[in-house]
C-alpha cells in the first residue's frame, strides 16, 4: 500500500526553503529506516519555486508529484476570505485531495482558522461531531501528556469539552498504548466550585460518563507534572497555556546557554554535560512535537507550527504517516459511536 502525503508547500512563514528540506526529512526517516517505502508525496503551490528545490533531489522527486496553484494562504487573512478561494489556493487544493481520495492525509503550515475552515468543507466531520479539536502532546516530568482544544475552538460548550475529552483519550490510547488514560479539566483551581459556567457543566458531565476516567480539575503550573493523561480546556485557555509553556522553555534554554558561556570553567562545565544537555534540550523541543491533527475529521488533517522549519516539519508528516498507517480517524468515529 502507497500512503500519499498532500502538501501545501507555500503554508507558513517560510514556504518552500523550509518546507521541501522537511519533506526530504521526512522522506529519508522512512527509508532509512525501513518504516515504510511506499510513501508519495502532492506538493501543492507555485510549481517553479517547488522545482527549484527538487533539482537535486533526485529520489525526493522520484517521491512526488508537483500540483500547480497560484495562490496560497497568508497568516493574515481571514477564512472567509480563504474559503471563497477554495481549490484556487493551495492550501485548499491539498486539503480537497484528500476528500477525493487522491491522498490520505493533508500537511500545512498556513493559518489555523482557514486550515480549519476548508477541512470542515471537504474533508467534513463525523455525524454528531460538534466541533473538531487541536491536540498536542506536552513533554513532563513522567513522559507525555495530551492536552486538548489548542485553538481551533475560543468558546467551547461543556458538550463539546466532552467530545473532546472522548477523542482525546482514543488518541493517546493510539499513540501511547493507554488504555485508561486520566483526564482533567484545566481549570484556575482544582476545588470543585471552582472555575466557569460551562467548567463547571462539563465537570459534570465528565463525572457521568462511564468511559471517562475522569480525575478532577487540574491547574496550569502542574500541566508539565505528568498528574493527568489529558488535559481538556477551550482552544482560547489551550492556546495560551502551550504557548506559556513553549515560551518557558525558550527562557530556560537561552538562560543555560548564557550561563554555560560565561567563564572559562562554565564553557569547561558545558563540555562535560553537553551529551546530557542536549537530551534534555530535545525533550523541550517544539519541533520534536510538531504536527496536530484537527480530531473529529472523516480524514487525517495535519497543522503544522506556521514557524516550524524542517525539522518541524518532518514531523509533522510523520504523524499524517503514522495517523494514515493506524487508520486512526476510522477507530476514533468506532468509539464515539460507542460512547454517544
Amino acid at each position: 500500500m502507497t500512503i500519499t502525503i498532500s502538501v501545501d508547500v507555500m503554508g507558513g512563514d517560510y514556504g518552500p526553503p523550509k518546507i521541501i528540506p522537511g519533506v526530504k526529512l521526512a522522506l529519508d526517516f522512512y527509508l532509512s529506516e525501513n518504516h515504510h517505502h511506499n510513501i508519495h508525496f502532492l506538493l501543492f503551490g507555485d510549481e517553479n519555486k517547488i522545482r527549484s528545490y527538487l533539482k537535486f533531489e533526485t529520489l525526493l522527486y522520484k517521491h512526488c508529484t508537483i500540483v500547480h496553484k497560484d495562490l496560497s494562504v497568508s497568516n493574515n487573512e481571514k477564512p472567509a476570505q480563504i474559503v471563497r478561494l477554495g481549490v484556487k489556493t493551495s492550501l485548499g487544493s491539498a486539503v480537497k485531495a484528500v476528500a477525493t481520495g487522491d491522498a490520505h492525509a493533508v500537511v500545512s503550515c498556513a493559518n489555523t482558522g482557514a486550515f480549519m475552515a476548508l477541512s470542515k468543507i471537504y474533508i467534513k466531520t463525523f455525524k454528531g461531531v460538534l466541533r473538531p479539536a487541536i491536540p498536542a502532546f506536552i513533554p513532563t516530568t513522567k513522559g507525555l501528556s495530551l492536552m486538548l482544544d489548542l485553538g481551533a475552538n475560543i468558546k467551547c460548550s461543556p458538550q463539546m469539552l466532552l467530545q473532546f475529552a472522548l477523542m482525546g483519550a482514543i488518541y493517546i490510547n493510539a499513540y501511547l498504548g493507554i488504555k485508561k488514560p486520566t483526564i482533567g479539566i484545566l481549570n484556575i483551581g482544582i476545588e470543585e466550585m471552582k472555575g466557569t459556567e460551562a467548567v463547571q457543566e462539563a465537570a459534570q458531565l465528565f463525572k457521568a460518563h462511564k468511559s471517562i476516567n475522569y480525575k478532577g480539575f487540574i491547574e496550569g503550573n502542574k500541566i508539565a507534572t505528568g498528574e493527568m493523561d489529558v488535559i481538556v480546556t477551550d482552544g482560547f485557555t489551550g492556546n495560551i497555556a502551550l504557548k506559556t509553556l513553549q515560551g518557558t522553555a525558550t527562557l530556560i534554554t537561552h538562560l543555560l546557554k548564557d550561563a554555560f558561556s560565561n567563564t572559562f570553567l562554565s564553557k569547561l562545565g558545558y563540555l562535560l554535560c553537553k551529551k546530557s544537555l542536549s537530551k534534555a534540550y530535545k525533550i523541550v523541543d517544539k519541533r520534536y512535537y510538531n504536527g496536530a491533527p484537527f480530531l473529529g475529521l472523516r480524514g487525517i488533517a495535519i497543522k503544522s507550527h506556521g514557524d516550524s522549519d524542517a525539522v518541524g516539519v518532518a514531523n509533522a508528516i510523520k504523524v499524517a504517516i503514522e495517523m494514515a498507517k493506524n487508520k486512526l480517524p476510522e477507530r476514533i468515529e468506532k468509539q464515539l459511536m460507542m460512547d454517544t
